[in-house]
């Protein structure tokens, strides 16, 4: 049995920040436990190949029960299971949400969560290539930068988008959110910056450091209400890796409250159906939110991202680190209010230089373009449950997506401003007809049609949320020695992509860990 101060399960886009900042001590031993392996492929590296892990052995590769504002179809949900998580799967847009996310936390009981407490852990991660500002930082281990596709067809969307009315917007995470641009990306040279290559890898050399690759963690040991370690199944054979500090689950949205519930902790008539003994009573797995996508498909005489596998395309990315192979695929995109009277937007906007449908995972066939809506601030509500007691069995996961009135109606204002900006000079010079669209402008149709065509924007959030699994310093309630730090402690999802506020999370979380010392 091996014993370190600290056991970080996961090392994902949370995990492998608090691992490289916590190991900074070299007074502290600190282990980082992954079910998957090293991110060595190189689809992970080459940033428009990110879709290419999907359904592979770098991919969770997990689908939702049926949904019911869906019509019962199961929603795809791929999730990094790498070095890395979702950081080295991601479409790799810099993006933090809105003041009011943080503003809302905090009001509601989440102490040291308001924006202007946040914004120093976002400043503290970043090494922007536009400089230093009041909203952006250098010198930190993640490099933010602008895109170097330059695609002519995200041009079109953001030059059609501000015809249609829309301002445009340089930067997102400054001073306003609302407008149209292109979007800053976690690259550096033209490459994939994921956590796993900002944080982890700089500090694996450490001697304090041990990272644990394809271990799949059963649960967390919990002795007279103290989590202990942890229950790690690793070639054939199981072991027990003791903390005599913390556990900390970095697994994420879905996996982080499976690992809890198998621990005991969670809704006790759940956990006792399957015959786990109950050591707290929590609603773990509640409340899940998720952006909710749909992408309207065109097609176009352009060159889009359908051949950037080109020898050519290869050539540039190897000796220019530009071109094709460096886009993100959602290059550009922008943040709307889908009605009058909201103080944060409600509509976030994606646009991809390819056909990209089937839930990303229909190969582009002909040359295209997809943008569209996400429902940004969601008031549905889903869960993640177990389906059964064993370890290996993947979750119970029900988002709930379209289920209220309100994220109704925010998806089809949203697609009709998606089809107003087709409609403009800028994108019908490049649309030549439609690939994947709604049937007609009713709302019955465009509703109908976002329900079939709608997949996730890969944000789960919420299933630990503060104030209800854990505290403010993100502390599991009513079980000493045991944090989770990821996207599942967010009250809410915040409007905009998660990756960088959970690598926010991480950095508070690792100072909040110091500070417990």
């Amino acid at each position: 049995m091996s014993t370190y101060d600290y056991v970080v399960v996961g090392a994902g886009s949370a995990g492998c920040v608090l691992a490289a900042r916590l190991s900074e001590n070299p007074d502290v031993r600190v282990m980082l436990v992954e079910a998957g392996g090293p991110d060595t492929a190189q689809e992970i590296h080459v940033p428009a190949a990110f879709n290419q892990q999907f359904k592979s052995d770098l991919d969770w590769d997990l689908d939702s029960e049926p949904e019911p504002g869906l019509g019962g179809r199961r929603a795809y949900l791929p999730r990094g299971k790498v070095f890395g998580g979702c950081s080295s799967m991601n479409a790799m847009i810099y993006m933090r949400g809105n003041r009011a996310d943080y503003d809302d936390w905090a009001a509601a009981g989440a102490t040291g969560w308001s924006y202007s407490e946040v914004l120093p852990y976002f400043r503290r991660s970043e090494d922007n290539q536009r400089g230093a500002d009041d909203f952006h930082g250098v010198g930190g281990p993640l490099t933010v930068g602008d895109s170097r596709s330059d695609h002519p067809l995200s041009a079109a969307f953001v030059d059609a988008a501000v015809q249609a009315g829309h301002k445009r917007n340089a930067d997102f995470n400054g001073e306003s959110q609302l407008g149209v641009g292109m979007y800053q990306v976690t690259q550096r040279d033209g490459m994939r910056c994921s956590t796993s290559g900002a944080y982890l890898h700089p500090a694996l050399d450490r001697p304090n450091l041990t990272v644990l690759s394809s271990a799949q963690v059963h649960r967390v040991v919990v002795e007279d209400h103290r989590a202990v370690g942890v229950e790690i199944a690793r070639g054939g054979a199981i072991e027990e890796v003791r903390a005599e500090r913390e556990v900390i689950l970095s697994a994420g949205a879905y996996e982080s409250p499976k690992l809890l519930m198998l621990s005991g902790i969670g809704p006790a008539a759940a956990l006792s159906a399957f015959g786990i003994d109950v050591v707290r009573d929590l609603p773990v797995g509640q409340g899940l939110q998720d952006h909710y996508m749909t992408l309207l498909n065109f097609r176009t005489d352009v060159e889009s991202l359908m051949t950037a596998a080109s020898a050519e395309n290869a050539a540039l990315l190897e000796n220019e680190r530009r071109g094709p192979l460096t886009s993100n695929i959602g290059e550009a995109g922008g943040f709307f209010h889908s009605r009058s009277g909201l103080r944060a937007p409600d509509a976030q906007f994606h646009m991809a230089p390819v056909l990209f449908h089937q839930e990303g995972l229909g190969a582009p066939t002909e040359h295209g373009l997809a943008f569209g809506p996400c429902v940004l601030a969601p008031t549905s509500r889903g869960q993640v449950a177990l389906r059964s007691a064993r370890p290996d069995a993947a979750p119970r996961i029900v988002h709930n997506y379209l289920t209220t009135s309100e994220d109704r109606d925010c998806i089809v204002s949203g697609i009709r401003n998606a089809l107003e900006i087709a409609e403009q000079d800028a994108a019908t010079s490049v649309i030549t007809g439609p690939f994947d669209v709604p049937s007609s402008d009713s709302d019955a149709d465009i509703l109908a049609w976002a329900r079939r065509s709608g997949m996730t924007l890969f944000h789960p959030t919420s299933t630990c949320a503060i104030g209800s699994v854990v505290d403010p310093e993100l502390r599991v309630l009513g079980t000493a020695g045991l944090r989770v730090v990821d996207a599942s402690v967010f009250p809410s999802v915040p409007r905009g992509n998660t990756n960088a506020p959970t690598i926010m999370a991480a950095e508070r979380a690792a100072d909040l860990l110091r500070e417990a010392m």
